[in-house]
């Protein structure tokens, strides 16, 4: 795993071969990358990173000048790792949360630019992510939601769904939040 992107490109990330995770091949974070360099600025953003594992997508765009950017994941070991990297390349924008996310939505009130979920591909509730996300309206305007799942599971019966983009085995469905005026 390497950040592909901003201040720390080229960085080379060694997390603990112990960690619960699946980490969002290099392939697939640099095809979302491209994507979002397209649609997005970068710089000032907030993003809230649900399922954060390693912290491979909280850590790039923490590199690419996000201006704060929350990384949730029931792991101690996950987030004492990123806590831990963030610290040593002075990314003071990025904060953890250890708490099972689900739950963690529940009490959430702030308001994203940008919110990317990770899940276990198992996890049966993988579906109800987007619902929660726009019921509490946890997008800014223009906001957008992106969730990682197998490329088997269909999303796109939510109305704010956009798009799907597959790469092997796993997918981006991607949700926006309108712009309203």
């Amino acid at each position: 795993m390497r950040i592909i992107g901003g201040k720390l490109r080229g960085l080379r990330l060694n997390p603990p071969k112990n960690l619960p995770v699946r980490p969002t091949t290099d392939l697939a974070k640099e095809a979302l990358f491209n994507i979002l360099q397209n649609q997005i600025e970068f710089e000032g953003i907030r993003v809230l990173d649900l399922f954060c594992g390693t912290g491979n997508i909280s850590l790039e765009f923490a590199s690419r000048e996000a201006a704060q950017v929350i990384s949730v994941d029931r792991s101690i070991h996950c987030i004492n790792y990123i806590k831990d990297t963030a610290r040593q390349h002075h990314l003071d924008q990025v904060k953890t949360y250890k708490a099972d996310v689900f739950k963690y939505l529940e009490m959430e009130t702030d308001k994203y630019d940008l919110l990317f979920a990770d899940p276990p591909y198992d996890l049966n509730r993988i579906p109800e992510i987007p619902k929660i996300i726009f019921e509490k309206e946890l997008l800014l305007p223009g906001g957008m939601l992106i969730v990682e799942h197998q490329s088997l599971q269909n999303l796109s019966n939510h109305p704010a769904f956009v798009e799907q983009r597959k790469y092997g085995h796993s997918s981006f469905s991607f949700f926006k939040r309108a712009n309203e005026i």
